[in-house]
């Protein structure tokens, strides 16, 4: 599992963002699911599931934030360690960039293999999509689950 954050924050390192830094140390947690949890997928072509986050940092809708240097939002990829779960084009599977809030959607259906065994993995970005650091690393959440 370790060895998977690594890699996690490492991609999302490299991401074709510049770098953000935070005043106080951010935290940033999965509520749901748990790790462990088996998730019945829906039979829409997503076959999404919203994934509830906690933070420190105010969740707002990119560009809303103004002045404050504790708010941002989320970015989540599946299967962090690689793209197979990316929507097509991008560097992950979903944001929460345009409406804000502890709520995000994984979508599975991107997924080569929606069912199975899945991490879902979580960053915290700022008001510009930058990743946001705590001693040099991206503040991130994984939670191991698995869907049927």
């Amino acid at each position: 599992m370790l060895r998977l954050f690594l890699k996690f924050s490492l991609a999302f390192t490299l991401l074709p963002f510049a770098v953000a830094h935070a005043g106080d140390s951010p935290t940033l947690e999965i509520v749901w699911p748990k790790a462990g949890d088996v998730i019945e997928l829906g039979d829409d072509p997503e076959r999404a599931i919203g994934v509830v986050v906690k933070s420190n940092f105010l969740l707002l809708a990119a560009g809303q934030c103004g002045d404050n240097g504790q708010c941002g939002h989320v970015h989540m990829k599946i299967d962090p360690s690689g793209d197979t779960c990316n929507i097509p084009g991008r560097a992950y599977n979903s944001m929460n960039s345009d409406f804000g809030g502890d709520l995000i959607k994984a979508r599975f259906g991107h997924c080569a293999s929606p069912t199975g065994r899945h991490v879902i993995g979580i960053l915290l970005a700022n008001d510009h999509h930058k990743p946001v650091l705590v001693d040099g690393k991206p503040v991130t959440a994984l939670v191991e689950v698995t869907t049927k």
